[in-house]
């Protein structure tokens, strides 16, 4: 018995906890339907019915308690929101949301992915979440303004990614060239500012092709084509391939003397697992010796010439000769070359 109550227990403050506060708009309040979605393994195995009738009978008793309330009596479906202001008011549902954020934190930490938090306490709905005055996140790169997309060809090439179909679209190559074609959509990918749809073109058996979106004077979804689907492919493996310059390369082992900002944050921030860092010797010119294996992209490349003269590539060879052909152009087209 002991074990019922507490499952019941915990199952009620999942409930409250994904309720919205007191004074929510109706709009904003949740019905069982929404609940059992997220709820659904709370409920054991039975058919979708069965579920929906022993939620509905915890919500009632939550009324009932008057820890809960319905915003629109008498209506279906009905929509329930807290009855206290907020998570704090109750260490229940309080201590059960510290729990939720320590394993979103337990999950990601050892992993360095940091990144997922982040996202997941901006915008899960079963995490809880801070808005923008409580969390930022600030590029540490200059950030180019997205370019204007034509709002009726986004709308379709996400509605026939999402329904699997084919898209007709109008275009315009980099050259300048305006043609028609019909593309089977696999999938979308942000590159930088710039948003991309890697597609398969009309009926051709050639490798799936990127498609800037920006690029589209038209598109619309071809509601009775279905989208022929690219055998093999996945987005990780397209962005391991390197098809959008982010991709896994060739690994290298790399060598960088390194001074100013970058000698701190790389002790904090490693280039990767293997990394290894020994002090210069009194009277280098630089702070300290950092070697690390890592794939060989244009990313790699972008980010050493953007070191500046805090960073020097000692190997390998080829990187090195790649970066001082590269800073003599700079240098010549400043006049001090």
């Amino acid at each position: 018995m002991k074990t019922i109550l507490h499952g019941r227990f915990e199952r009620q403050k999942r409930i409250e906890g994904l309720l919205p506060p007191a004074g929510a708009a109706e709009l904003d309040c949740r019905d069982p339907q929404w609940l059992l979605q997220r709820l659904g393994e709370d409920y054991g195995d039975a058919d979708a019915s069965a579920r929906l009738r022993a939620l509905q009978r915890a919500l009632k008793a939550l009324v009932k308690e008057g820890r809960i309330e319905a915003v629109n009596p008498g209506k279906k479906p009905l929509r329930y929101r807290r009855r206290k202001e907020d998570l704090n008011e109750d260490s229940a549902i309080w201590a059960y949301t510290v729990r939720q954020i320590f394993d979103l934190v337990a999950d990601v930490v050892p992993r360095r992915q940091l990144d997922r938090l982040w996202e997941q306490l901006r915008s899960d709905e079963d995490a809880p979440l801070l808005d923008a005055e409580r969390l930022r996140i600030v590029p540490d790169t200059l950030r180019l303004q997205p370019p204007l997309v034509c709002l009726r060809s986004l709308t379709a090439v996400i509605t026939a990614l999402a329904k699997g179909q084919a898209l007709a679209v109008h275009y315009e190559n980099a050259e300048g060239e305006r043609k028609e074609a019909r593309i089977h959509p696999q999938a979308l990918i942000q590159r930088g500012p710039i948003p991309y749809l890697f597609a398969l073109k009309n009926d051709e058996d050639s490798p799936v092709r990127l498609y800037a979106l920006q690029r589209m004077l038209s598109a619309k979804a071809l509601a009775t084509v279905p989208a022929r689907k690219a055998p093999g492919f996945t987005i990780d493996k397209a962005i391991a391939d390197g098809k959008v310059d982010f991709g896994q390369g060739e690994m290298i082992r790399l060598e960088l003397q390194v001074r100013g900002y970058l000698t701190q944050i790389l002790q904090v921030c490693r280039l990767s697992t293997d990394q290894q860092e020994d002090d210069e010797p009194d009277g280098s010119a630089f702070a300290m010796r950092v070697t690390a294996t890592v794939p060989s992209t244009g990313q790699l490349l972008r980010w050493v010439l953007g070191a500046g003269p805090n960073l020097e590539v000692v190997a390998p060879s080829e990187l090195r000769h790649t970066v001082a052909v590269q800073a003599a152009k700079m240098a010549g087209l400043y006049g001090t070359g």
